[in-house]
């Protein structure tokens, strides 16, 4: 697990260099594309380095962590529709080329199944962008949820619908209670993870995800486990981390032949 702490611009640059390198240096790259707060300066700055210099997305797949369950597909607030109007809609992605787990399938479970295998059949993940919630879940794995989770069902913790709810005037009763969400285990079989997090109601989170003991408690303690784990925060997310200075000090003196 590399930490990088920096300030929040710089951290979405980072992130959008990592995907401009495999678009680039790949033929078929697979994305797989976060939504919420912590990644919409990544996707403002790879739009516009489509727009200003042709960096181009035709040859890329998309995936999405999770979904609403319940949710009209017409409504504002389906990641879907959210994730189109944040990013792929501002860039070239191919037609159909993004897709995300089915909320409104009448069978869950076999839509969580057929998700998994469409990951699988494209060769996997190369690259997945996360952020954190502020009692450590990653997608929609709320405490409790197995390491080895696959996509399925899940319903949401209190505290996050309360931190979703000001997608929804604010209102928490129209948050919904369930959702579809890559399992932890789906998660960890990405080849690149990245995962965002900033300000200072992250920290606690931050702290037990990067230095705490692996448990599904703290679900994001998983990324511990992947091999090539980047985790990205600003100094208020990094504010409770017992090693930050040393973290700081090795990202400043890494290798010329090192990349993220």
């Amino acid at each position: 697990m590399e930490v990088i702490i920096a300030p929040d611009h710089e951290l979405a640059t980072l992130v959008a260099d990592a995907v401009e390198r495999l678009l680039r240096e790949e033929s078929s790259p697979v994305l797989g594309l976060a939504t919420g707060s912590s990644p919409l300066r990544v996707y403002d700055e790879l739009a516009r380095r489509h727009e200003q210099d042709k960096l181009s997305f035709a040859g890329a797949r998309g995936f999405m962590l999770d979904e609403y369950v319940g949710l009209p597909i017409s409504h504002p607030q389906c990641y879907r529709n959210v994730i189109d109007a944040e990013f792929v809609s501002r860039v070239d992605f191919g037609d159909a080329a993004v897709q995300g787990p089915n909320g409104a399938a009448e069978d869950l479970v076999a839509a969580s199944a057929e998700y998994d295998h469409a990951i699988a059949e494209v060769g996997g993940i190369d690259l997945q962008i996360l952020g954190i919630g502020t009692d450590g879940h990653i997608a929609f794995n709320e405490p409790g949820s197995s390491l080895c989770s696959r996509t399925r069902v899940k319903t949401l913790a209190d505290q996050t619908r309360l931190d979703n709810a000001r997608f929804f005037n604010g209102d928490v009763d129209q948050v919904p209670r369930h959702c579809l969400t890559q399992g932890l285990g789906t998660i960890r079989e990405a080849r690149h993870l990245m995962l965002i997090a900033t300000g200072g109601n992250k920290a606690e989170a931050v702290h037990q995800m990067v230095e705490g003991p692996v448990s599904s408690m703290w679900p994001a303690t998983v990324l511990q486990m992947h091999p090539h784990a980047t985790i990205l925060v600003d100094d208020a997310a990094a504010s409770r981390l017992q090693l930050g200075d040393y973290y700081r000090q090795t990202y400043a003196n890494k290798l010329d032949r090192q990349r993220l």
